[in-house]
């Protein structure tokens, strides 16, 4: 299950929850050393659902991995990991779900301050990004703008990411060996 291209720039790992995108990703930067693990989801303490799949996260990681809480400021957090790490961001949503109240001019501004740091990065970063918008269209007009938001920025990233792959069922396929890109018109 090796890949044959060592990392090098954004890395992007996308699918549906469940489609083992975080253990692809995981696997992908398994060869890197050192890497930062970057958690960006709140910790949720009362929800036990939620505290199960963190800990199901942790029990996969490597204990020489270092692990960083971004909170809502990812850019500011990736800025401050130490040069020659490798990292993995996991994952875009909670970046997303984080600003949903943000302004439109707002959240312009703050997807051009991450794409401004990941391209700042020297080392291997891979994203997780929950893939939106395969499912029921949200009944809520706050999920509509975070299925919209997070596709949006999604492919923003794509733009400047060097590998992208698309994880189903527990299977990752290379988007750019097998994909073409869409046409902006």
């Amino acid at each position: 299950m090796a890949v044959a291209e060592p990392l090098h720039g954004l890395v992007l790992v996308t699918g549906p929850s469940r489609g083992g995108k975080s253990r692809w990703a995981e696997h992908l930067v398994g060869y890197c050393t050192p890497v930062t693990y970057l958690a960006t989801s709140d910790s949720r303490p009362d929800d036990s659902a939620w505290q199960e799949r963190l800990q199901l996260h942790r029990e996969r990681r490597p204990a020489h991995w270092d692990v960083v809480e971004s909170g809502p400021d990812l850019a500011k957090a990736l800025d401050a990991i130490p040069i020659g790490h490798t990292v993995l961001i996991d994952a875009l949503g909670a970046f997303t779900a984080w600003h949903l109240d943000a302004s439109p001019e707002q959240w312009s501004l703050l997807e051009a301050e991450l794409i401004k740091s990941l391209q700042a990065r020297r080392e291997p970063v891979v994203m997780v990004i929950e893939e939106t918008g395969w499912g029921v269209v949200p009944s809520t007009a706050i999920g509509g703008r975070f299925r919209d938001r997070q596709g949006h920025l999604a492919q923003k990233l794509e733009t400047v990411a060097c590998r992208s792959w698309l994880v189903v069922q527990g299977r990752a396929l290379d988007l750019h060996a097998f994909g073409i890109a869409v046409p902006d018109r």
